[in-house]
Parts: structure tokens; C-alpha cells; sequence
């Protein structure tokens, strides 16, 4: 097996806790180098890897075969950009860009370019995520009525990162969040015929937004997706409700905490959540009412890199295609027109 060499574009909380573990420990990849201007951190972890003061050098290493695009939002379009330009194959952390014109001139560039492009929706493989995916998968619940997901945060206080809080392209929790939340929307549900949206900033001396409540239209459902920075007490992250019964999830994937304490994914029992998240279900089963608390799915997030070494070495389905990242950004360009125009927006 030939691993494939890898370089992240930076090495900020994306490429020490969601990207270079995935890539170090996995005998498929190899984590090369890194493009840090001044610093050295990636080589305190990683004292091998090889780091580049400037992205045209490590484009122009032909080694590097990937590059992972995890730099601020507003900068993915001209990096990923760059990086196609330069034929190697690349991920993109979410949200792929800040419209949906960009994210059809990067497909367009990379099918003329011949090369793999992945945007890194990695909660797709959140515990939580993939428990409720198997639930609806089972039909559990009958038909859907009515879906609510939330992705909140008790953080009142400005981020350090300034140009998470610069009211520049792509900033903002609908962005941040919100492409989270509504890409699993669109795994579990599609594309909706239309939606609504209010956003909001609370934060004392916010400049960008950080409250959203954006409601999806669907011939035969709604589905609510929301998120605040003040929400102390955490509610369910899963609600559902269909023609049979309920189902309600914690938001409860352990990875990101993990990695963040310094452990690795190769470790044992990686991505299991504790006995106590289990979700409820109350529902009709073979003519029965049950009410139960049913075990989470293993969170997993090795399983994209997994799917984009299958994709360039294998020319198998690219775990997260570039078409789909760029329907999360069609939605949230809706959102955004539906909260500007205080109107209901058909997609």
C-alpha cells in the first residue's frame, strides 16, 4: 500500500485536532508538510514534517499529492483554487466556499483539472448523527412530521480569532454551524422545496451572526434547524417526530472532545459515547407502544479519510462530494435572502 502524501494548510484548531490525527495515525496517508508563515507548531507533534513559508512552495513540492484547504472561510475559493491549479487533489473544510458561484467554478476547474475535491463535512460520522440516519433507515418512526436539530453553545464572549468575528464572506455561526447542520439535513432528508430564515446577533459588540432559527419546507414535513451562543442548559440535539412516534438525541459525539484532550483515533473504543446519551424512542413497534432508551453508533470520523484515500487510489465515490457542499451553500444563500427580505424562499 502506497500512502499518500499529505500537507495541510495551516495549523490552527482544524490541523491539530480535525485533521493531521486523522492523518498521522492512518497507515494510508502520510502527513508531509504544512504551511505555517512564522511559526513551527505542527513540528512540535510532528517533528518529521516538513513546513513551507509560503503556499506557492508547497504547491510546488511534487511529493505532496494532497492538500487539505483549512484555512479561514473567506479564503477557501482562491486557496482551493490554487491548489487545483497546481493538480494535486485536495479537502476543503466546511463551508466549501462563500457562494455558490465560487463553489461551481472550483467543480468546473477541477473536472478540467482531473483532480479529487472533498468537502469535510465530518458530522456526518458524529455518534449522534449516524444513530438518528439509522433510526429514520429502520422506519422507526413512520413517517416524518416534523424534525428539529439544534447546534448550541453557551459562549457569550467574542472569539480571539478575528477573522471568525470580521464581517467579511462566509463569517458567521449560519456558515460555521449552520453547514453542519444543514448538510445533515440535506443526508437525511434532501433538498427542500423552500425555507425561511431568522438570523440574529446577540453577543455584546458582535459584528457577525451568531443566532439562527432556518425552517426547511418539505411536501410532507418541516424541518427546524437552530443555533444560539446562549444556550446554558443544552437541549436535545435530535428531535423527531413521525406517524408512529419520537425520537430525541442528546447532541453527544465525544471525538471533538478527545481530540482536543490529545488522544488519538486509534485508540480503543474511539468514538463511543457514554451509556448515559442514549437516545429515547417512543414509537409503535409490531402493533406495540415501546418506550426505550436504544444504544448510539460509534462516531467516526477516520471513515472519510478512509473514503478519500478509496477515492484517489481506487477511483471509488468521494465521501463527500464537492456538488454536495455546494447545496449547503445554495441553502444558506436562501437563508440569507429569506432573512434580508423577511420572506419565505422557494429553492
Amino acid at each position: 500500500m502506497q500512502p499518500i502524501n499529505t500537507a495541510l494548510c495551516s495549523y490552527g484548531m482544524s490541523g491539530h485536532v480535525f485533521h493531521a490525527p486523522f492523518i498521522s495515525v492512518n497507515p494510508k496517508f502520510n502527513l508531509s508538510g504544512v504551511f505555517e508563515r512564522t511559526k513551527n507548531e505542527a513540528q512540535k507533534h510532528y517533528p518529521s514534517i516538513k513546513t513551507f513559508r509560503s503556499l506557492d512552495d508547497m504547491l510546488a513540492d511534487d511529493n505532496i499529492e494532497l492538500v487539505v484547504v483549512n484555512t479561514p472561510n473567506v479564503t477557501h475559493f482562491d486557496f482551493s483554487k490554487k491548489v487545483i491549479n497546481a493538480g494535486k487533489h485536495l479537502v476543503i473544510e466546511k463551508p466549501f466556499t462563500a457562494t455558490v458561484a465560487e463553489a461551481e467554478e472550483l467543480i468546473q476547474l477541477a473536472k478540467e483539472k482531473k483532480v479529487i475535491m472533498s468537502v469535510y463535512h465530518n458530522r456526518r460520522y458524529d455518534s449522534d448523527f449516524r444513530t438518528v440516519q439509522n433510526v429514520l433507515n429502520e422506519g422507526l418512526l413512520g413517517d416524518i412530521v416534523e424534525a428539529e436539530f439544534h447546534y448550541d453553545r453557551f459562549d457569550p464572549v467574542l472569539s480571539y480569532k478575528t477573522h471568525k468575528e470580521t464581517p467579511t464572506a462566509a463569517v458567521g455561526s449560519l456558515y460555521d454551524l449552520g453547514s453542519h447542520l444543514i448538510d445533515q439535513a440535506l443526508q437525511l432528508f434532501g433538498l427542500p422545496k423552500a425555507l425561511s430564515a431568522d438570523l440574529d446577533s446577540y453577543r455584546p459588540n458582535s459584528k457577525v451572526g451568531d443566532y439562527f432559527d432556518v425552517k426547511l419546507f418539505y411536501p410532507s414535513h418541516r424541518v427546524i434547524l437552530k443555533s444560539s451562543y446562549y444556550v446554558r442548559e443544552p437541549l436535545p440535539g435530535n428531535i423527531l417526530h413521525g406517524t408512529k412516534g419520537s425520537f430525541i438525541k442528546t447532541k453527544a459525539d465525544v471525538q471533538e472532545k478527545e481530540l482536543q484532550a490529545g488522544k488519538k483515533p486509534n485508540m480503543p473504543n474511539w468514538g463511543t459515547e457514554p451509556a448515559t446519551e442514549k437516545g429515547l424512542l417512543h414509537t409503535e413497534k409490531n402493533g406495540q407502544i415501546i418506550k426505550e432508551h436504544i444504544p448510539s453508533l460509534k462516531g467516526d470520523y477516520m471513515a472519510y479519510y478512509d473514503g478519500i484515500y478509496e477515492a484517489i487510489k481506487h477511483n471509488k465515490p468521494v465521501p463527500v462530494t464537492a456538488e454536495d457542499g455546494m447545496l449547503v451553500i445554495r441553502v444558506i444563500e436562501a437563508a440569507l435572502k429569506s432573512n434580508s427580505e423577511r420572506k419565505i424562499v422557494t429553492l
